[in-house]
């Protein structure tokens, strides 16, 4: 059952791509693979189906987030009130979800075409980038905002929450996240204890390949300063993915290259008053490269990526773990498959250490999607097309999903659903 929150507010493209262009674009770039893995029998529930009438906006490209509540938030890179995207949530109500659209993007000066998922703060308040909008040429290179809920108990049908602009890029050496010309992929943004903001963008920086930023706060107002600029050399170019943490403070993110070279994943480390950058493994014609999803890290300190969304890929798409030893770190195990667009997010593990990852369109005709899933038993993996979108209502999944402590996987499609333009679903094992 679909609850629909409506609104009388007009909605228009404002010039952003549809889904059908940026898929039309990835394919350009896409190896075809000749079979596809048998799926298992899981279940697929769709939470809610956007429209292009009302302020919640339609056309997700990210993923969901989950507060204690069980409550999804997400964005979408088009639709609300001015047609520059929102920020949702999706809450259960009754036997049914319904949606409700926290915030609508102006263009200018708040931003426009929100393309990653929000996360959490310390502070319990949401935190986003836009890949498009704030000031600047063309319309500006993206912003960074902050999301707060109204201070008081909302009574009204539609209770908007107060956004903040914390950052907006230039394009020059504080980096940029694309403009008119922003690419349909963007790093999530992560925060420390103190409420610093860590990301990256694939423009801009000393060399124009994209940097690695913090933002501070400081009297009221917040400092960008650039951690490491990408020189399109050995440390890598053009971060689509964003960083994550590891115990001792450490940065670790993947380049994607986008020229047939500079695919890395990297770490970076906190040195004196700078950072230091360590290329830790580097893409060679071995692997599938591409990564333009990020990497994950369990409690032992392995690193878990996945490859062949963007580029000159060859065929299919790669499952690795980098595994630390004797200060290196090597490929300690590798799972290749066939995909027609191989995956393009971070891969998500669950707590019995399975991997899951979205790949946007599979099969020989370029199917529209699936979740993969690999397990690691012991000394190598299993893949299991674990949901094919195939005969679903829901199409192209790119965004990164979230696994609950049921198993249930939670995300996003960029199309389908009951108007054709994406939703919010649910797999259940």
């Amino acid at each position: 059952m679909e609850t629909h929150e409506q609104s009388t507010a007009s909605v228009s493209d404002k010039g952003l791509r549809t889904p059908a262009v940026v898929l039309s674009l990835l394919v350009l770039f896409s190896a075809i693979a000749i079979a596809t893995p048998r799926a298992e029998a899981q279940t697929l529930n769709v939470l809610f189906s956007f429209t292009r009438s009302g302020n919640v906006g339609y056309t997700p490209y990210s993923g969901v987030v989950m507060d204690h509540a069980g409550r999804l938030y997400g964005t979408n890179s088009v639709g609300g009130a001015y047609g520059n995207g929102t920020v949702y949530r999706v809450a259960r109500a009754g036997s049914g979800w319904i949606a409700t659209g926290l915030y609508s993007f102006q263009g200018e000066p708040d931003g426009a075409g929100p393309m990653a998922s929000v996360t959490f703060g310390p502070d319990g308040t949401l935190y986003g980038t836009t890949n498009a909008g704030g000031t600047g040429p063309g319309g500006g290179y993206g912003t960074v905002f902050n999301l707060r809920p109204p201070p008081t108990a909302c009574t009204a049908a539609l209770c908007p929450w107060t956004e903040t602009v914390l950052y907006r890029f230039t394009g020059g050496s504080d980096g940029g996240l694309g403009g008119e010309d922003y690419l349909p992929f963007a790093g999530s943004l992560i925060l420390d204890q103190a409420g610093n903001i860590y990301g990256t963008t694939p423009l801009g920086g000393a060399y124009g390949d994209g940097v690695v930023f913090e933002l501070t706060r400081s009297s009221g107002s917040w400092t960008e300063s650039v951690l490491w600029n990408f020189s399109g050399g050995s440390d890598g170019s053009t971060p689509l993915s964003g960083v994550i943490f590891d115990r001792a403070g450490n940065l670790y993110g993947t380049a994607s290259g986008q020229a047939g070279g500079g695919e890395v994943v990297y770490e970076l480390s906190p040195s004196g008053s700078g950072w230091t950058q360590k290329t830790l493994y580097t893409f060679s014609g071995e692997d599938i490269a591409c990564p333009s999803g990020g990497v994950t890290m369990d409690a032992q300190g392995n690193l878990y990526g996945t490859t062949g969304g963007l580029g000159s890929c060859g065929a299919g798409g790669e499952a690795y773990v980098l595994t630390p030893s004797g200060g290196h770190w090597a490929v300690s195990r590798r799972h290749t498959f066939e995909a027609y667009i191989g995956p393009v997010e971070t891969p998500t593990l669950d707590a019995q250490g399975n991997l899951y990852d979205t790949i946007p369109s599979q099969g020989l005709g370029g199917g529209p999607g699936e979740v993969f899933k690999v397990t690691p038993p012991g000394n190598g993996w299993t893949y299991t097309d674990f949901f094919e979108f195939s005969g679903s209502p829901a199409s192209y999944p790119f965004g990164e999903m979230i696994v609950d402590s049921s198993g249930n996987l939670y995300g996003t499609a960029s199309e389908g659903g009951q108007y054709g333009e994406g939703v919010v679903w649910e797999i259940t094992p």
